[in-house]
């Protein structure tokens, strides 16, 4: 119990250390975990930990998040992958697979070796490619659907990797195996790696198939049919503990089913998180899974770190950095041309490119299972687990190039050619997601023409299908702009979700074309001020609306009558502009609104009115139903509303 107690001591302060540090200096908490297990490493060896073993425990983190996965996908969604998930995956697994062996055999590897080595390393990191994904909110992108599309494919080409491996045991390998298995004793061996298949090896291949097939049936029966009896029944308790052990036991029950039937956890449970992606249950499991979801991530993240070999790096360093860069541009090309085929454009591409041309963390399995299978001499698979780590090791920093070199040259125009806009409109819309969208059909239902600048070549897809003006490019662009007939619109409507990009389209437009009106998204208050300076004077918050909406509706749910309610909340918006147009003066971009002493005591001083006002209010409103007023019924207010 003491050993436990240090381990994970040591483990949580090299997280809480480096992770936050990292963060703050761009880095990413993936690069942050692994800095801090290099940096623990030495204390690691010190108490004798075998972090092989940890890494393989803290694995079940990609399980999780492969079921987190699924929860957010929908089998519809997925049906509509599909081509991608079979034509971008699984030419993405061939391809790889293929430079990789052409590689080896020209460093003189056998035929046998080179093919187990190219499907070692034709898999990537889904661990470090879809946090970061996450993290970054690339995962939406056409680049990060793209990621993961393959990523998926990766877990599925898994099964026939795993079968086919022994089949390419190599003859003077299994004899020293069994020498020195006959050394070391009986109970003694290294007859780990294959405990896991032994119950399928009992069967003919037939019954393999349908052994394996009923366990899929059961995840999908059983996800779709059990779990809500199940999470019902569990629910009568109240007990949160219980909930979140019911969703523990649901993933690994999952994963060790496919475990015995020689298929991959992580892809049964992301198979179950489809299934439950419509469940009213999802939300519950996903926020009782994800914080142990982000451990275990952490853990392996950090094992990774710790697991270098840095006697052996020091041997062959020259080797290892070559072989290591070899591989990032090996599968980057391929990635890149696979990009280029399936239209993944601009920086969508790269975005695959960089983030996918790892090596993964199943490659650790996977090559200790092809030492034990006599297919890789152990020296070899030595060398290849350093090009693995070194790998996902400067992936982190792959993701940095992306962000400050190649996002922004794409963001400011780059090469990428946007679509030819054939159609003009009075009101052009830059930005069709959520916020956009909405915008666009209420004007186009109102009669306005509309022009849609959008990024995302899927989402535009999907508008054009729905007989949308809608069209590739960079809005923030000025000759784009002028493309689509800016200096004859009538308004420009900014709905795109960068909060720089915002402020310098606003202020670009209202210095060139200060005919045209503009409503603009705000991230939030501050953002509100920025807008202002830069001349918008429509500026919608993000969620200010809704909130307000749900602050009524809050209000009546506790038992304020319907007019007051929306009396109440009238005056709160009335009173919250007023307090922004007094308060822009007093704000400045250099200084925290906490620390700006004007700001605050203004802030401090319309609030403290805001509510004297609002009290008032309400206090009338009773006085006047105690002199036998009545208010007037919710059709009438929708009327006055309308008008």
């Amino acid at each position: 119990m003491q050993d436990i107690l240090i381990l994970s001591f040591v483990f949580l302060v090299a997280g809480v250390i480096a992770v936050p540090i990292a963060t703050r200096l761009g880095l990413g908490s993936v690069l942050g975990y692994l800095i801090a297990g290099i940096v623990i490493s030495p204390l690691l060896g010190a108490f004798g930990v075998n972090v092989v073993s940890l890494q393989h425990f803290a694995e079940f983190g990609v399980v999780m998040m492969l079921f987190l996965v699924g929860l957010e996908l929908e089998p519809k969604m997925l049906w509509q992958m599909r081509h991608r998930l079979v034509g971008l995956g699984g030419l993405q697994v061939a391809l790889s697979t293929g430079v990789v062996m052409a590689a080896a055999l020209a460093l003189g590897q056998p035929w046998t070796v080179a093919l187990a080595i190219g499907l070692v390393l034709s898999l990537s990191s889904t661990a470090i490619v879809l946090q970061t994904l996450q993290e970054k909110g690339l995962m939406k992108s056409d680049g990060g659907q793209g990621s993961f599309s393959v990523l998926l494919a990766q877990d599925i080409a898994v099964i026939p990797m795993l079968a086919l491996v022994p089949l390419l045991a190599m003859p003077e390998l299994i004899e020293a195996l069994s020498h020195a298995a006959d050394h070391v004793g009986d109970g003694h061996g290294g007859g780990d790696h294959g405990e896991s298949f032994d119950f399928m090896g009992q069967f003919a291949a037939w019954q393999q198939a349908l052994i394996t097939v009923g366990a899929v049936g059961v995840v999908v029966v059983g996800g779709s049919v059990l779990t809500r009896p199940l999470f019902r029944f569990v629910a009568v308790t109240r007990l949160r503990e219980l909930f979140t052990a019911t969703a523990l036991m649901i993933v690994i029950g999952i994963a060790a089913l496919m475990t015995i039937v020689g298929l991959s956890p992580a892809l049964g449970t992301f198979l179950a998180g489809v299934v439950l992606a419509n469940s009213e249950y999802r939300h519950e499991l996903e926020s009782d899974i994800d914080p142990f979801k982000g451990l275990l991530l952490g853990l392996f993240f950090m094992t990774v770190g710790a697991g270098i070999n840095f006697g052996l790096l020091g041997e062959n360093l020259g080797s290892i950095i070559a072989l290591t860069l070899a591989l990032l541009l090996a599968k980057g090309a391929v990635l890149y041309f696979l990009g280029w085929m399936f239209k993944i454009n601009g920086a969508d591409r790269w975005l695959l490119t960089l983030g996918m041309a790892q090596a993964g963390e199943f490659a650790f399995v996977l090559l200790s299972f092809t030492v034990a299978s006599a297919v890789i001499p152990k020296a070899i698979a030595d060398q290849i687990l350093l090009v693995v780590a070194l790998s996902m090791l400067l992936t982190p920093a792959l993701f940095i190039l992306f962000d400050r070199v190649v996002a922004p040259r794409f963001a400011a125009g780059g090469d990428q050619d946007p679509d030819e806009i054939e159609h003009k409109g009075s009101v052009i819309i830059a930005g069709h997601g959520r916020f956009g969208g909405v915008i666009n059909r209420m004007l186009r239902n109102s009669g306005h023409t509309t022009v849609v600048l959008d990024f995302s070549s899927a989402q535009l897809e999907m508008l054009r299908t729905f007989g949308f003006r809608a069209y590739f490019g960079d809005a923030t662009r000025p000759d784009l702009l002028h493309t689509a007939g800016i200096q004859d619109a009538a308004m420009l409507v900014v709905a795109i979700d960068d909060r720089e990009q915002i402020t310098e389209l606003v202020h670009y437009c209202t210095t060139n074309y200060p005919h045209v009106k503009i409503v603009a998204r705000a991230m939030n208050r501050d953002h509100v001020y920025e807008l202002y300076a830069a001349g918008c004077r429509e500026i919608i918050r993000d969620t200010f609306d809704s909130s307000v909406r749900a602050g009524r509706s809050a209000l009546q749910a506790l038992g304020m009558h319907p007019y007051d309610a929306e009396l109440f909340t009238r005056s709160f918006v009335n009173d919250d502009r007023t307090a922004l147009v007094a308060l822009a003066g007093l704000y400045d971009p250099d200084i925290p609104s906490a620390e700006n002493e004007p700001y605050v005591e203004k802030a401090k001083e319309l609030m403290a009115e805001q509510e004297r006002a609002l009290k008032g209010e309400k206090n009338s409103f009773h006085s006047r139903l105690d002199r036998g007023w009545t208010p007037p019924n919710i059709g009438e207010i929708e009327a006055e509303n309308a008008s």
